[in-house]
Formats: structure tokens, sequence, C-alpha cells
């Protein structure tokens, strides 16, 4: 009888045991899953909080009067600066009814002539809409071709003495490679539909017609750009033989030239010309969604796009 008394007691020991382990394992899943979802919902509210704060970036409003800031900073229709985003920037601060002036702090070497051009007319016509809201451009480091295409829109434009300022000039580059496939025993083959549908290929010999075309278009474009300049400085600009020529200034001798107005920084600008010291920024930022989405695409078209064509540049 004692000996059966045992083996029941051994077998609810044992049966107990099981059942604290199931429930000790049980408790650990829980655990594990409960600290997955957890960093889970962190990640996500990060990830939400960063899609806001790039949403908002530059849309704050401000309760006071102040002079409002838009960066324009790189290659203009390059990467994150186009002309959508600094239309609507202008937009923005224009509309503010707290903003005393406008500051474009440009630091541009050039680029797409037409989005220079959209911009220009834009705040050309901002102005116009709100003719007491000046709009000035101060250049940090350079403001070339495209950067002064644009500038050239300003009330007025100011400089640092060591400031690069003009490349008032276009340009169409690329490469030819007809030599180096002779060497290499290279033909190529190239099929169309149209007798310049392959215009400046650069594994084809150039043509003398497709060349002087190609010239033609460019110096058009430049006399558009000789034009907003000369609109836009007026009788500020002292011309010389080779202001249009492309070549680059310092700030300091700019303003000799009329291509500046006065040496200045956004915070001289805001103090002693609009004399409203509180700046608020109205540069357009990027979403973390947006910044994503635009390196994949990049990433994604450079694998598609082996070689490129140049198209005429202001740079």
């Amino acid at each position: 009888m004692t000996e059966d008394n045992d083996n029941y007691a051994a077998g609810d020991r044992g049966a107990l045991e099981r059942l604290l382990l199931a429930h000790l394992l049980e408790q650990r899943r829980s655990r594990r899953w409960g600290v997955f979802f957890k960093l889970l919902g962190v990640f996500w509210l990060f990830l939400v909080f960063f899609m806001l704060l790039g949403h908002f970036d530059g849309e704050f409003v401000s309760t006071r009067p102040h002079t409002a800031l838009i960066d324009l900073n790189g290659e203009i229709g390059g990467d994150g600066v186009s002309a959508d985003s600094l239309i609507g920037a202008l937009n923005s601060a224009f509309e503010d009814k707290h903003t005393e002036g406008v500051v474009l702090r440009i630091n541009s070497p050039g680029g797409s002539p037409v989005q220079a051009g959209q911009v220009f007319d834009e705040i050309k016509r901002l102005r116009a809409k709100n003719p007491k809201i000046p709009l000035y451009v101060v250049v940090d480091d350079i403001c070339a071709s495209g950067g002064y295409y644009i500038a050239a829109a300003g009330d007025k434009i100011f400089v640092d003495k060591a400031s690069l300022v003009g490349s008032i000039g276009v340009l169409m580059d690329g490469f030819g490679f007809t030599e180096g496939m002779k060497k290499l025993g290279v033909e190529r083959r190239l099929l169309t539909a149209g007798e310049n549908k392959g215009f400046l290929d650069p594994f084809s010999p150039i043509q003398p017609n497709q060349e002087m075309h190609a010239k033609l278009m460019l110096e058009e474009i430049h006399q558009q750009f000789i034009t907003v300049v000369r609109k836009g400085r007026g009788k500020r600009l002292k011309e010389t033989p080779d202001m249009f020529s492309g070549l680059v200034w310092s700030g300091a001798r700019s303003i000799e030239l009329g291509l500046a107005d006065a040496l200045g920084s956004l915070d001289t600008v805001a103090r002693d010309v609009l004399k409203v010291e509180n700046i608020v920024d109205f540069t357009p930022q990027e979403g973390l969604a947006d910044r994503l989405a635009r390196r994949i695409g990049t990433a994604m078209g450079d694998a598609m796009r082996p070689w490129a064509k140049s198209g005429a540049q202001m740079r």
C-alpha cells in the first residue's frame, strides 16, 4: 500500500513539474512577444515622428514679424533642389502675414536653365503681387550660372567679398569615343528613323550640321539668360565685353560691375536692411519617406541608365 502511495505521489510531482515547466515556457514566450511588440511600437512612433518632422519643417508659423529665409543650396534640378520645392517655399513665405521680407540665400553653381527660369518668373510674380515685401538675395560661397539667373530676380543682391559670382553662359558637355572604339576594334551599330535622331551620339562621328544646331540652340538660351540679367539688374549693370562670356568674379568685383549691390550676410540683411532680426526658415525639407524614395529611385535609375545624354546646363 505504501509503495502504491509513493508511486501516486511521484506521478503527481511529475505532472506538477511538467505543468510548472509549461507555465514558465509560456511566460517566457509571452515576455518575448511583449518585448517584440513594444520595440515595434517604438519603431513606428519614431518613424511617424520623423515623417511629420520632415513634412512640417519650414512651415512653422511665427506669431511676430520675421524675416523669411529660404536656402538654395546645390545644383538646381539636382539632388533635393527643384523649382517645385523652391516655388512652394516662396509662396509660403510671401503668404505668411508676419513676413516683413524674404531672404533667398544662394550657394549654387547653377543647373537647369528651365527650372532656374521658372523660379525667376515666380519671384517676379510674387513681388508684383506683394509690393511691400522685398526679396533680397544673399550669396554664400558661389552664385553662378543658373544660380545667378535666379538671383537677378531679387530686389538687391548681397555678397561676401570672396564669393564667386557670374558665369553667365550655357554649356552642353559630353564625350566622344570614336577613336577609342577604332583601337579596340568596336563597331557602332545605330539604327534611327529620322536623320538626326542620334543627335550628338558619343559613339558616332560628330556631324557638322548637328554641331551647328547645338551651338545655335545654346546661343539662343544664352541670349535669354543675358536678357534676364539685364532686366533684373537694370541701370545698375556696368556691362563689359566679357561680362556675358561665362567668367566668374569675386564678390567685391561683382559689386563694381553691378552684378551685386553690397556686402552682406543673412544676419546683416535681417538686422540692418529689413530691421527684423527674428528669422523663420521656410526652406523646403525632405521627409524621411521622400529621401528613401529618392535614393531608391536614383539607384534604380543609375542601374537602368548606364549612358545618359547631357542637356543644356547653366553651370
